[in-house]
């Protein structure tokens, strides 16, 4: 078709020399084509509303009423909340705008249902204004709230978190009044006595017992304790009860060897501190660095993170560290295993030197005393248990198993002997973690794969779904072998051999944890009682050995 004429056709109604599409209106204007629809439509629908052809048309005059009526009914209901929404002196965290009284404006089915919501989230907003647990959420900073985090997918800031439940949120807990509230024996502000009653904390832990007072009075406390006995609440409640969080600057700083422990120390402390209005940031790698930034700017007093991401931020700028007053090493230990001891020196260089210090550690080796002894003053020292020590709880057994016939015996014990209980299995490499999670998966077990060549996203949905309990069975590298509060598990499957009595204490304390049983198994071949052997023998106790038919 020549230009000329698709000219023609785009630009019609504006060419005046060719024949309008519009009719001329009772004005004598050119009336627009959607006006003469809709009068054609009215026209035919006065003139037969209600066709007889067929017995659900017999019924449409009467459900047509029925709809009016109730079309009435919602809109006289949403012009009630409208007017209670006007009247209302809080603008509502809940995403609606105020109304107008006087805007009584027809409105469809759809901005009705949209009206009620708005108006419902403002009615919430206004009843949960003082709950601080609520305000900490609306502050927009994923990283301030527990779980997490989320630093997950729905992570983006200002955005609810769906999978909460409300009571989370809305704790129907109460306390007495009193001039004095306690945990045990260590004395407490009102704000930290309801956050432990409402989390559950009723008594504490020998770790918690020892190291309250020292830290409260501001000593520095190097603090031992094999896994699952409450490390972080022993320094989580002196951090929150010394913070101050009318002071917008940085106050308590945390580092901790993983990501996954990072979220998981956040949000403990969080929790502890949901009262006081805490902000409280986590700080790792694997996750945009500009949220954490924004985070940052915010309200926070608390930063919770990972050596080499913390140095990140400090060589940005981004985060000030000269007025810390407390800091803690986490696991140090494991954090001098991956390496981190010079970003632990380069970190502790930026902050004060009369700041307070607290170590926290499963095992003392040479090189952590020698951070206690450049970098603590007179600490306390706390050990609970002895040197290495497996919980107590822990059912040790082993399986003499070929390196061949792994995979069929750890099926027959996911599939007949777990009893639907969480099951850690651990391997040494990412591969072995990748290519036992696809032969499990082949064998019709749900199971997910965990270990530090994943991306972020990849561990936290992992992690989300077994903590959630859609998925059994966990597949790991040590990268799960530490720090990981996961209360549930029952199980604990060393695939490979440990390579040391460490090792093995980490990897099975797993499970037993605060006071509950668990059974730890490991299997043996050949190659591996050498080691096998040696373990035993510093372990002091003999593993029992069953036999395992498949």
């Amino acid at each position: 078709m020549p230009v000329a004429r698709w000219k023609n056709v785009i630009f019609k109604k504006r060419n005046p020399d060719l024949p309008s599409y519009q009719e001329p209106s009772d004005s004598g204007r050119q009336q627009p084509w959607w006006q003469r629809f809709l009068r054609r439509m009215t026209q035919s629908t006065a003139s037969a509303p209600f066709k007889e052809s067929t017995h659900i048309d017999e019924n449409a005059e009467s459900i047509y009423g029925a709809n009016r009526s109730a079309s009435n009914a919602t809109t006289e209901i949403i012009t009630s909340a409208d007017t209670a929404s006007a009247r209302s002196t809080n603008g509502g965290r809940g995403g609606g705008d105020r109304v107008d009284s006087s805007d009584r404006r027809p409105k469809s089915r759809s901005s009705n249902s949209a009206r009620n919501v708005n108006v419902k989230a403002e009615a919430q907003s206004q009843v949960s204004t003082n709950n601080p647990v609520r305000d900490l959420r609306d502050t927009g900073n994923e990283s301030e709230m527990p779980g997490g985090e989320g630093e997950q997918s729905n992570e983006r800031r200002g955005h609810k978190r769906s999978s909460r439940k409300e009571s989370e949120y809305h704790p129907s807990v109460t306390l007495e009044k009193s001039d004095s509230y306690w945990f045990g024996a260590q004395e407490v502000s009102y704000d930290v006595a309801l956050a432990l009653k409402t989390i559950g904390y009723e008594e504490p832990t020998p770790i918690q017992t020892d190291c309250l007072a020292p830290l409260l009075d501001g000593n520095d406390v190097v603090g031992q304790a094999h896994t699952g006995t409450g490390k972080t609440a022993a320094f989580g409640i002196p951090m929150v009860e010394q913070v101050d969080p009318s002071q917008n600057f940085i106050q308590g700083l945390v580092l901790v060897p993983t990501r996954e422990l990072a979220m998981q120390v956040r949000d403990e402390i969080a929790r502890l501190g949901q009262y006081r209005k805490l902000g409280v940031i986590a700080c790792y790698g694997g996750q945009p660095i500009a949220r954490q930034i924004t985070a940052l700017n915010r309200n926070a007093q608390i930063v919770v993170g990972t050596p080499g991401r913390v140095l990140d931020h400090i060589g940005r700028g981004t985060l000030q560290l000269g007025d810390v007053r407390i800091l803690v090493l986490d696991e140090a230990d494991e954090m001098l295993d991956i390496g981190f001891l010079p970003d632990i020196e380069r970190i502790l260089g930026n902050t004060p030197r009369d700041r307070q210090t607290a170590l926290f550690s499963a095992t003392l080796p040479p090189p952590i005393r020698g951070i206690v002894g450049r970098h603590m003053k007179s600490p306390t020292w706390i050990r609970i248990g002895n040197e290495v020590e497996t919980a107590p709880d822990v059912r040790q057994i082993y399986y003499e198993v070929l390196e061949s016939d792994r995979i069929r015996a750890c099926v027959e014990l996911l599939k007949n002997q777990t009893k639907d209980g969480k099951v850690l299995l651990f391997r040494k490499t990412k591969s072995g973690v990748d290519n036992l999670t696809q032969a499990l998966q082949r064998q019709g077990i749900k199971v997910v794969g965990i270990h530090g060549g994943l991306v972020q996203g990849e561990r936290n949905a992992a992690m989300r779904s077994f903590h959630a309990g859609e998925i059994k069975v966990l597949v790991a590298t040590n990268v799960a072998a530490r720090g990981l509060d996961i209360p549930e598990i029952s199980h604990v499957i060393n695939y490979d051999m440990p390579q040391n009595l460490e090792e093995y204490v980490h990897r099975i304390g797993r499970t037993a944890r605060m006071g509950k049983h668990g059974v730890a198994i490991t299997f043996v071949s050949e190659w591996d009682f050498e080691i096998f052997d040696l373990l035993q023998e510093s372990l002091g106790t003999a593993l029992t050995l069953e036999k395992l038919t498949f």
